[in-house]
């Protein structure tokens, strides 16, 4: 009983201990850019020593990674108001990558840390851990947040999408690939240049170019014209 006991108190010290850097780091990204995060900098808002945060993460790449759950949080809480009104799947496709866009260019530097960087391979594993701290951020939104979530990367949740556009036969099973690569080269592409600084695309222009190549690259692959014709419709 008392080995148990002591287990739930360290796991709860640990937590609150994680808990006061992450905080720490999301108020700097807030307050001052993403580019200005530094460990003395969340030391010294979480109040101890710069060491101790390397008692919970392995380096400030993982605190920010971290960090970086909050916003897509605010993704998946929305996400259901881009997609309630679709008539088919194809349109929530679109619908679901326009949320992503407008969410991911206005924070593009966030979203590639997400996704793209060290440690997106261990998304999932990182969203549970988030949670665990923050689980009052869940809120009524819990099980489609975490199903959003649990593929291993991003490349796995699309194609997911893709498979029922596949379903209602508007692409072919055999394409679905090539359609996902395609598809994920040209976002990745994009906001890799917005956070370089190689494009000027404000968050609208970004997202409005990533959609008409999206659309592009469906009707290039469409099974008798029905992706034209839904475009039309």
């Amino acid at each position: 009983m008392y080995s148990k006991t002591s287990e739930v108190k360290k796991r709860m010290q640990k937590i609150r201990m994680m808990s006061y850097f992450i905080e720490a780091t999301q108020k700097i990204i807030e307050e001052q850019g993403f580019e200005n995060v530094t460990i003395r900098k969340v030391s010294d808002i979480a109040g101890y020593n710069s060491a101790t945060i390397y008692n919970y993460f392995e380096n400030l790449e993982h605190l920010v990674f971290f960090a970086s759950m909050k916003y897509l949080r605010e993704y998946s809480r929305n996400l259901s108001s881009y997609t309630k009104g679709a008539r088919n799947s194809l349109e929530k496709y679109l619908n679901i990558w326009s949320a992503f866009c407008r969410y991911s260019f206005e924070r593009p530097q966030v979203f590639y840390t997400i996704f793209f960087d060290k440690f997106s391979c261990s998304l999932p594993d990182i969203v549970e851990q988030y949670y665990e701290i923050f689980s009052e951020e869940l809120g009524e939104h819990k099980d489609s947040t975490l199903l959003m979530l649990q593929k291993k990367n991003i490349y796995a949740r699309n194609k997911a999408i893709l498979e029922d556009c596949v379903a209602e036969g508007y692409i072919r099973a055999d394409d679905i690939d090539a359609i996902n690569e395609m598809s994920m080269l040209i976002y990745q592409s994009l906001l890799s240049r917005v956070v370089d600084g190689q494009a000027s695309y404000n968050a609208d222009e970004a997202s409005s170019k990533t959609l008409e190549y999206l659309k592009r690259i469906l009707i290039s692959y469409q099974v008798d014209e029905k992706v034209t014709r839904a475009f039309e419709n």
